[in-house]
């Protein structure tokens, strides 16, 4: 089986008033199609930083240093150019982040944000795209999902929310999916219910999954 992705020896360092700071040293890994790859970790260890490298994320006064590789399907995505790197992003490699509250825009409705997800990256009519975040949000397990398409973030519940994020990660079918704590500050029931709706998905479409947690018990 082929590697999808091949991160060589990265480092990324930020460049502070007070000096550099390196926050990723020399980490290297790959991943498969189908598979779902951990990185575990204590708060602060750089695991957001490697997870944002793959995405091209990395802004002043961080850098990609030299000597750092991030290759996707054999080729080399570390220095891509910025409209690239929006091509890349949705399409190819997908995250779901941490907070789901502060990850998705107030003042737009659910249905405009999973619409706008599809239509950037799919050559779709907006009502075609319409249609398919509906099913998106019934496949996450959702409920009346046309109510959900017409309210804010603010009115769902965070097990909601989580899954509204799952759903605009999954919507062009990347190749890669990175999920970020996807089940932080959820209770414990629906972490299950993420953790488990995450591998169906995987499993269904197979992608190939970078899992970042820093509980070794939900990784397990």
């Amino acid at each position: 089986m082929e590697n999808l992705i091949e991160v060589k020896n990265l480092a990324v360092s930020y460049f502070t008033y007070a000096g550099e700071v390196h926050s990723v040293r020399g980490v290297t890994f790959d991943i498969k199609s189908g598979k779902t790859t951990a990185i575990v970790g204590e708060s602060g260890c750089g695991k957001t930083v490697t997870a944002k490298s793959l995405m091209g994320l990395i802004h002043k006064p961080g850098k990609i240093l030299e000597g750092s590789q991030i290759l996707f399907e054999g080729k080399d995505i570390t220095n891509l150019p910025r409209k690239e790197w929006n091509a890349f992003r949705g399409k190819e490699c997908s995250m779901i982040f941490q907070d789901a509250l502060s990850s998705l825009n107030p003042v737009y409705t659910v249905g405009n944000q999973v619409v706008e997800a599809i239509c950037i990256h799919q050559n779709v009519e907006k009502k075609e795209a319409w249609q398919k975040a509906v099913e998106m949000l019934m496949k996450v397990g959702i409920s009346e999902p046309e109510k959900r398409m017409r309210q804010y973030p603010h009115e769902l519940f965070g097990g909601m929310r989580q899954r509204v994020m799952i759903a605009i990660a999954l919507c062009c079918k990347p190749d890669l999916l990175i999920a970020d704590e996807p089940t932080t500050a959820l209770d414990v029931t629906v972490q299950a219910q993420i953790m488990d709706l995450i591998q169906q998905l995987k499993e269904e479409e197979n992608m190939g999954v970078i899992l970042i947690k820093h509980d070794m018990a939900v990784v397990a």
